[in-house]
């Protein structure tokens, strides 16, 4: 059975679920942080060539959700690891602080979720993942506007270029490389122990 198939979805959560969730979490607060502090600079030259064009690096911070989701294939993994990333990169200190990097996580979690709830958690394929990724975009880019970029016509050059390059990242970054990313960690036999992984190596 390959990992494109629809299974019968299972939505007890186990301690190994959990587990796992949080360790994706965990290590993509890390990145985050990191993230946050080399695309600083870069960030800026961008938005001097194409206002809005830095959009391009949003999709560095919307992969646990997809990632958890895939994996752990249970309703809420990717809102539960993206709040707990965004929640833990607010404790490692950035620039937004804690509240805000809270509700933008909550937000990016719930949108990367509604691929999946579309397909009733039936559905596990490049073609999910990449809609997570895209929707996560949709909602990191709302939220700043909404919350942050008020001032800016969100229909305007800035608000349309913003949009394209949020969701081209969250697309390509957080779904199209977090779906190798895990049939990569799947062929090893790591997830052996979740449905997932066992559809990768045919176990099922």
């Amino acid at each position: 059975m390959s990992a494109t198939t629809m299974n019968k979805p299972n939505f007890k959560w186990r301690v190994i679920d959990i587990a796992v969730a949080s360790v994706i979490g965990v290590a993509s607060a890390l990145i985050y942080w990191l993230v946050a502090i080399v695309t600083a600079a870069p960030w800026g030259v961008l938005e001097a060539v194409i206002p809005g064009l830095a959009g391009l690096f949003n999709g560095l911070w919307l992969f646990a959700a997809p990632l958890a989701a895939v994996i752990v294939r249970k309703p809420g993994a990717a809102i539960y690891a993206e709040v707990v990333a965004g929640v833990l990169e607010a404790l490692l200190g950035n620039q937004w602080g804690g509240l805000d990097t809270f509700a933008i996580a909550l937000v990016q979690g719930v949108t990367a979720e509604i691929a999946f709830i579309i397909f009733a958690y039936r559905k596990w394929n490049i073609g999910t993942m990449l809609l997570s990724g895209a929707l996560s975009g949709v909602g990191c880019w709302a939220y700043s506007f909404f919350t942050h970029l008020q001032a800016i016509d969100i229909a305007g050059s800035y608000g349309i270029v913003y949009l394209i390059t949020t969701v081209v990242s969250g697309t390509l970054v957080a779904g199209l490389l977090m779906w190798f990313l895990y049939v990569g960690i799947a062929k090893t036999g790591a997830l052996d122990k979740f449905a997932s992984g066992r559809e990768v190596r045919g176990l099922n």
